[in-house]
């Protein structure tokens, strides 16, 4: 009961002294930026009521409110200098917190690498490799023997014969083939060939007896 209903513990805060101090620069940096805006404003009005004390005739007033116009514009020009190098601390605790956030993530891979090393040693590694090459020259010898083929030297000797049989004798049923399905030289003349014979003989007799 007291654990579920006892208060939970504080979680650890993750703004660092470094971030602290960077939001309290800035914040000086403002109220500057808003103490020199009040000092502009304040010497456009000096200004204008130093014309108005000459347009009245007043030169000592004048002067007073002049006086007072360029002890302000002394300050506006020490504020711009104090601006400058708050901003230039504010710059350098930021860029340091960046390398504090490398040099961190350098120490994070360092320790990883010390405890790869730690389970991977060379001994290690040069087994892994060595087994890796052996199977891969088992593989190319696998691979040669089925390329290769798996019968001996005899048994392609045996094969090598066995088709000459198997050639020899299929040749005289090839020809006996090849002799039925030719055609018959035929052995007498056509009938057209006669003809033309005929006719020949005739005009060779009709010449002869033209020129007896």
């Amino acid at each position: 009961m007291g654990g579920i209903f006892g208060k939970s513990k504080k979680q650890p805060s993750r703004v660092t002294e470094q971030d602290k101090a960077v939001l309290q620069l800035k914040q000086q940096r403002d109220k500057i930026k808003q103490y020199q805006k009040r000092i502009e404003q304040s010497l456009e009005k000096d200004r204008a009521l130093a014309i108005q004390c000459l347009n009245k005739g007043q030169r000592e007033r004048a002067k007073l409110i002049l006086r007072k116009k360029k002890y302000q514009e002394n300050l506006l020009a020490t504020t711009d200098k104090e601006l400058e190098t708050l901003e230039k601390l504010t710059s350098d605790l930021e860029f340091s917190q960046v390398q504090q956030q490398v040099i961190d993530g350098l120490k994070v891979g360092n320790e990883a690498l010390k405890k790869i090393h730690e389970v991977l040693t060379i001994e290690e590694v040069e087994r892994i490799m060595d087994e890796s090459r052996e199977g891969v020259e088992k593989q190319q010898e696998i691979d040669t023997l089925i390329a290769s083929g798996i019968l001996s030297s005899e048994d392609e000797d045996a094969v090598a014969a066995e088709l000459e049989e198997l050639v020899a004798s299929t040749l005289p049923a090839i020809d006996e083939d090849i002799d039925e399905k030719l055609p018959e030289i035929p052995t007498e003349e056509p009938e057209i060939e006669k003809k033309k014979k005929k006719e020949k003989e005739r005009h060779q007799e009709e010449r002869v007896a033209l020129e007896a």
